[in-house]
């Protein structure tokens, strides 16, 4: 047994090397020691930690963006500000003030409370608490505008590719709640879905086809304050996607009896069961041709994207090899710093770079 003494005027205290090497070994991402200790070093997991360091880094408040022009477009209809252009902002509004809720309910209430060790707890903590963040950002752009909260409750209950959406993740969720045995192969699979479906189908398909939307007019001065947060918000999620897809990908690495070919065959359906889903919303938010761009685009680069986050978790596309159909896309949303992710590189954001107002050239 390796052991260290240490001798403090006539007391000694015995430190059991051994046992604290086997609690480092026994770090996992499921099933591993169960501790109420938040002994987050040593670190096994590297990457969560310097994830964390980095979404902790790009920490941003509502409050800090100016609302006024958005304010004065919103009321004013001398602006040249289309109803259609309006009403995109009302269902981004009204979607996402339902969605950053329920998926920081699932980070909580699901992934964090069943993976074990420490540091993951700790990275996943701060994904809910960014959540809590994009959603007072929308209270915020509702309290700013003048918006009845109540609308945007009536949005979620009552427009159908919103509550579509919503369920798709919802109920998936629910059966993930305490109590799973976690030592049988399909239990395990329900969770490493559960992190799919949440990192790469919402947060990195079903969230960006309204980004895109609200950053065309962001692009043409329409909503400036609106637009810069929601950039904000897209700095965390390309995070979040990291994030799930990490977890996902150590779970499986961890867990080989998880990758069957049935499995697989499952998550590419849940794929493309949320890309369509996206679609009809897409068509909801886009009713008739707005902010330059048609509904055609956005379809098309929802398969673009869909594609692009099963292909980062090893699985092959549900298309064939597509181009971004807008690529202006490419820079405003900064889907390099994605592409970085996917290489495995983290790319690391300062807090007062990112709340420097955007100038004429990153557009």
């Amino acid at each position: 047994m390796s052991t260290t003494t240490i001798t403090l005027g006539d007391r000694q205290f015995v430190l059991d090397r051994d046992k604290a090497e086997a609690a480092y070994a026994a770090k996992r991402v499921i099933n591993g020691r169960d501790t109420m200790f938040f002994n987050i070093l040593p670190l096994r997991y590297q990457w969560a930690y310097d994830l964390y360091k980095t979404m902790k880094a790009n920490h941003w408040e509502p409050e800090d963006i100016q609302m006024q022009k958005d304010c004065e477009q919103w009321r004013d209809d001398t602006t040249g500000i289309a109803d259609i252009e309006r009403w995109i902002i009302k269902m981004g509004i009204g979607y996402f003030s339902a969605a950053e809720g329920i998926v920081g309910d699932n980070i909580l209430h699901v992934i964090r409370e069943l993976v074990t060790a420490p540091e993951l707890k700790l990275v996943l903590g701060r994904h809910a608490h960014e959540e809590n963040i994009h959603a007072d950002s929308l209270v915020y752009m509702i309290s700013s505008l003048g918006i009845n909260p109540h609308e945007c409750e009536s949005m979620f209950e009552d427009i159908t590719t919103i509550k579509e959406k919503t369920d798709f993740v919802v109920n998936n969720s629910r059966k993930l709640r305490r109590g799973i045995d976690l030592t049988v192969t399909e239990n395990k699979q329900a969770l490493a879905k559960n992190m799919f479906l949440f990192g790469q189908c919402m947060e990195g398909t079903q969230f960006y086809g309204l980004f895109g939307m609200i950053l065309a007019l962001y692009r043409q001065n329409k909503f400036p304050g609106i637009g810069q947060m929601f950039r904000y918000t897209l700095r965390d999620e390309s995070n979040h996607i990291e994030l799930l897809r990490k977890l996902f990908m150590e779970l499986v690495d961890e867990n080989p009896d998880v990758w069957t070919e049935a499995f697989r065959n499952d998550l590419r359906a849940t794929m493309a069961e949320a890309v369509r889903l996206e679609k009809q919303f897409i068509a909801d938010c886009l009713p008739v041709q707005a902010v330059g761009l048609t509904k055609e685009e956005f379809l098309s680069y929802i398969d673009y994207i869909g594609d692009r986050r099963l292909e980062g978790v090893g699985l092959q596309p549900l298309n064939g090899p597509i181009a971004n159909p807008l690529p202006w896309l490419a820079e405003l949303m900064d889907l390099k710093k994605e592409t970085n992710f996917f290489e495995g590189k983290v790319t690391e954001y300062q807090k007062k770079s990112a709340l420097a107002p955007v100038s004429d050239d990153e557009l």
